[in-house]
Formats: C-alpha cells, structure tokens, sequence
C-alpha cells in the first residue's frame, strides 16, 4: 500500500516547516533575491505537492523526492512514500537516491575541469589518453579519430546501449580495457550522428583517471563536489548511512520487488552516482549560476562559460512538431545533446536543460530554465521510472501559476544611447544622413525619402506622441522601444553593427494598434 510521505491534511503544515529549512539554504551561487517572485512560487507549493503525489501513487512508486531550486536556493523540497520498505525509512530530501545518467553531466564537467587546469582539450582524439584507442579498428578507412567532444556528444559512433550499458555499472578497468582492444562494434563513423552511449561515458571516465593520475571518483569528488559542498553524494553505496540509503524496486506482478544494488565500478562515470535532494540541489544552483552571462568573479570547479559551453545543442537529435506537455497544450518542441545534458527549445522559446536517469530500481530527472532562474529534481526508487514527465508538468504549471517571465536583459549603453538619438530625431528624419548614427548600409538599402514617407503614414496613425517606453533588449545589440501616441503605438525594432561604436544597419518602425 502506498504510504505518502506528506499526508494532504498535513501539506500546507509540512511545506512551512520545509520552507523555513530551505529558504536559508542560500548557496554560493545565489543570483539575487527577487521577493514578489518568490511569494508567487510559493503560493504554488501546495499544488506542487500533490501533483507529486499523484504521479507517485498512479506509476506505484514506493518512494520519491524532489526539490524546486530558485535563484539560487533550494526554495522547496519534499518526499513521498519509502526509501526502504523493509525498514519502512520514509523519503525526505535527505534521502540517497542512485541517480543514473545524472551522472554524466559530472562527468563532462570533471573533462572541462581538466581542461581549465590546462591538461587536455577537448577536440583532442581520446586515444592521446586511452592509449588502448590507438590501434583501434573504425568503422570505415575515412573513419576520423574519435575526440573528447564526440564521447562527450554522443557522437563517438558507438551504438545504442541502454538495456547493455545498465548492468555493466560494476565493471572492473581491466574489463573495459580488454573490451577496447578486442575492437568495438560501430553503428555510424565518429561525428556524424547521435547515438547515446554509456561505454563512450565509461570511456571518459578512463580519460580523467588517466589524466589525473587518480580514480576519476577521487577527482569529482575533490575537484567538484569538495568545491559546491556535495558532502553527502558518493559512487558507493555501501558507504551511504543505512537509515538515508534509498533502495530500488520493481513492481511486478502487483508487487515490489527489491532490485540488487550494483556496486561502483568503471561504468559509473556513465550512472553511479548516488546523492540526495539536498546535496544535488547545490550542483543545480551551480548549473543556474551561469545565466545571465555576467563580470562577477567565478567561484565554482569550472568557469560559468564554461557551464554555458556544456548547455549548448552540440548534438541535434529530435524535432517533436506534435509535442504536448502533460497538460495538453500542443507546442512543438526540438531537442538536442550538450556535455552530458539534453537540451530542448519549445515553440515558445524556452528552453531547458537537464538530464534523466533510469537504472534497475531508480528512475530520477533534473532540468533547469535558464531564462526563468528555475531548476527542478526529482527522484524515485522504482525501476526506469520516468521523472521527465512529472518535471515538466510541474515546471510548466509553475509558471502558468506564478505567471513567472523569463529574465529581463539588461539594456547595454550603447542600445540606450541609439534609442535616445532616434527619438530626438523622428519623425522629422531632420539631419539623419548626416547623424552618425545609421551604419553604412542603412541608406543605400533603403532611401531617406522613402524612410520618411513610410514613418509619416506610421506618426499619423497615433496622434501626439505622449511618452517613450523603456527598451526592451533582445541581446546587447538588437532590440525595441515604443512610442506611444494617443490612438495607439509605435513600435521601433533596431540592430546595431558589430563595429566598436555600433550604429544602426536596420529600422523598422512598425504601428500598434
């Protein structure tokens, strides 16, 4: 029988006492504190909570967690059920769940840490550092070396491995190196597809242990996990405390059925990681730290362009022009992979970063909105249950709910000062050509008497220009402001050159009703 770890006569009672631990935990990554935001998304919390435990109770999971990362903090967390059945230990966020491909993004980022201390690059070919690559059979004679970026990527040319790739957790190094030599089996020639592999990550693995000269379990933890305070996440789970080590089921035949624990091996690059809401949630804030680009100082194992670089759609995998989120609004959506984390941009524009995870006994996902400051976890100690689902629906109800915008872009000076320009000199166009505020192509493309003809039609529609809006910018070079007349507005669209004084290469003054 499923027994919730928050009863809902007790949800708003416990979502206070989680708040008030929370809301302090303010990591080094805290991006300012935006109170009216905060007061929405927590007006929220409530529902969070029970769509969390419905999923939880429909897809019969013994036990689950999860936590909201805001800004920074692990603004809300909870848990559902039981970690341990036998020991009837009840889900918290302190609870240790084995979190599967999670692991990867650690993994690329340990890859860039080693890169930032200058020992390698990552279009290097892997074989500089798994010796055991050179001699390796390809696919074809034209076939090219196999990089650091392509293993990363997904894009190594190894095949489709899901169902191998998850009992191969404990593998000994000699086991990989042997399977090396003998030769691997390839689905396509290096750089030219996406095909997910957990040997390519097992690989990478190797990679840091090599590099490093120590295990690549000693160099996360010393390297990242030392760094962001992940004092409580490990790659054994014999090392976990018994009373907050989360155990894995399947449910079969109307039943749970515990599921053996793999112990950490040479695959674990690819998924043993085993950490709790609480710890990750620091790995999260890390992760939402590097939006929006920023002078600040860095403060984390890697640098947040580098973390920038990890999020980018290096691999494109999917185009969904029918994707629905679970509350049925149609949006199509395309996916990519970056540096061990998927990324996907809807019909909307917003994007999200994040990863699964799914292991005999554990399914988990984590995923972050880098316009909206947000992150979202959550785990489950049921076999490959799928947590993408339940994620999404709450991240979008979220902002639907909270009625949350993604972050505003500082205007830069220059963008400020060409805005201040035009509406000096509109709608007259009086001097323009002689300005010095229009690029050179500006005219040419489209004359200054043709320019005003046009604007005068526009100036017409709205009557007396009454105020000036703020700018809205696009980027530090491309963006709108209004005017607004009294039968309506204006808007006026610019993009400056890439000169170092930027002038303005395209206008369009276009009427709002």
């Amino acid at each position: 029988m499923y027994t919730p770890r928050i009863r809902p006569a007790l949800v708003m009672k416990i979502c206070t006492i989680i708040l008030v631990l929370t809301v302090c935990h303010l990591s080094s990554f805290g991006q300012g504190y935006d109170s009216e935001k905060e007061a929405r998304i927590m007006a929220t919390l409530p529902i969070v909570a029970k769509r969390y435990q419905a999923y939880a109770e429909k897809n019969h999971f013994p036990g689950l967690a999860f936590g909201l990362v805001v800004d920074g903090k692990l603004l809300y967390s909870g848990g559902f059920g039981m970690s341990d059945l036998k020991s009837a230990v009840r889900s918290s966020s302190q609870s240790m769940f084995r979190i599967a491909s999670m692991s990867k993004s650690v993994t690329a980022m340990g890859i860039l840490a080693l890169r930032k201390e200058g020992k390698l690059k990552v279009d290097d070919p892997a074989f500089l550092y798994v010796p055991e690559l050179r001699n390796m059979p390809s696919l074809t004679s034209d076939a090219p070396p196999i990089t650091i970026r392509h293993l990363m990527t997904h894009m190594a040319g190894f095949p489709e491995d899901n169902p191998w790739g998850d009992r191969q957790l404990d593998t000994r190094d000699e086991d990989l190196l042997a399977l090396i030599r003998k030769g691997i089996s390839f689905s396509n020639v290096p750089g030219v597809a996406y095909e997910y592999s957990n040997l390519g990550y097992a690989i990478l693995g190797r990679i840091i242990t090599n590099v490093s000269g120590k295990p690549y379990q000693k160099y996360i933890n010393e390297a990242i996990f030392k760094p962001l305070g992940m004092n409580h996440t490990i790659w054994e789970y014999t090392e976990a405390p018994k009373d907050l080590l989360a155990h894995g089921y399947r449910f079969e035949d109307g039943i749970w059925k515990e599921e053996e624990l793999e112990h950490d091996g040479t695959y674990g690059a690819m998924g043993g990681l085993i950490t709790s809401i609480d710890d990750f949630s620091k790995y999260v804030a890390f992760h939402l730290s590097a939006w929006p680009a920023h002078s600040g100082t860095d403060l984390g194992p890697v640098t947040r362009s580098d973390l920038r670089e990890m999020h980018q759609p290096w691999n494109f995998n999917n185009l969904n022009a029918k994707f629905k989120y679970p509350g049925g609004r149609e949006c199509a959506m395309s996916s990519a992979y970056g540096y061990g984390l998927r990324w996907s941009k809807d019909c909307e524009g917003r994007v999200g970063v994040g990863h699964t995870g799914g292991l005999p006994g554990f399914g988990s996902q984590w995923q972050i909105l880098p316009d909206y400051g947000i992150g979202i976890i959550a785990f489950a100690n049921r076999t490959y249950a799928g947590m993408a689902t339940i994620n999404t629906e709450v991240l979008d109800t979220i902002i639907s709910l909270a009625a949350l915008r993604p972050k505003i872009i500082a205007v830069s000076e220059i963008l400020n000062t060409r805005k201040n320009q035009l509406v000096k000199l509109l709608p007259e166009w009086q001097g323009a050509e002689a300005s010095g505020i229009f690029a050179e192509n500006f005219f040419p493309d489209r004359s200054l008497d043709h320019r005003k003809r046009e604007s005068d039609a526009v100036f017409a529609k709205v009557g007396v220009i009454e105020s000036v809006s703020a700018f809205s910018a696009e980027n530090q070079l491309r963006g709108y402001f209004t005017l607004n007349g009294r039968k309506g507005r204006i808007k006026v669209y610019l993009t400056l050159t890439p000169e170092h004084d930027a002038l303005i290469q395209q206008l369009d003054i276009s009427f709002i009703p």
